[in-house]
């Protein structure tokens, strides 16, 4: 199994987004699906708690004096809707590479940016490791403030993504 640290130093497409990086972490799952199969499960991740979450953060942005237009809304995404574009919108994240491999998308925002990567690894037993990589740039004190305060949530909430991206089925009555 390859140690975190090593995928984020060995993955050529996450260095240019590595220099000054104020946050990086990574999350591992493992599953038998296909890159797009992860990607549509992770996005179509949608749980009653999730919108409880933006709901909290929006009263949260406003103290910072920031905005969030409504609750954002994830529809159900299937593989071949999957965005792999470099340029078009996945979500509300830019994707900026994308292959059967490596996935890169990003945030802009006033007060950080953010990137939002998938590498996928071969793994055991005809199995892959998907790796969510965040990397995050502080553009002022709301940035360090914002995501510090967050930082717990973001956790779960990327970790519960891996989890639906990893157990993804492709039958219409699937369950995440």
């Amino acid at each position: 199994m390859t140690n975190t640290n090593t995928i984020v130093q060995t993955t050529p497409e996450l260095q240019p987004f590595l220099p000054n990086a104020d946050h990086v972490d990574v999350i591992t799952a493992i599953g038998d699906v296909t890159m797009r199969e992860f990607l549509a499960g992770t996005f179509s991740n949608n749980p009653g708690w999730l919108t409880f979450l933006y709901r909290v953060r929006g009263k949260f942005v406003r103290l910072l004096g920031m905005k969030q237009e409504g609750v954002p809304q994830f529809p159900e995404v299937r593989p071949e809707e999957v965005c792999m574009t470099p340029g078009e919108n996945m979500a509300f994240f830019t994707v900026k590479t994308a292959s059967e491999q490596v996935w890169i998308a990003g945030i802009e925002d006033t007060h950080l940016s953010a990137e939002l990567s998938v590498v996928k690894e071969a793994g055991e037993n005809g199995r892959f490791r998907f790796h969510i990589v965040t990397i995050v740039h502080y553009h002022n004190w709301s940035g360090i403030l914002y995501f510090n305060v967050i930082r717990p949530f973001h956790h779960l909430v990327v970790a519960k993504m891996a989890q639906a991206g990893a157990n993804y089925q492709t039958s219409p009555l699937r369950t995440v």
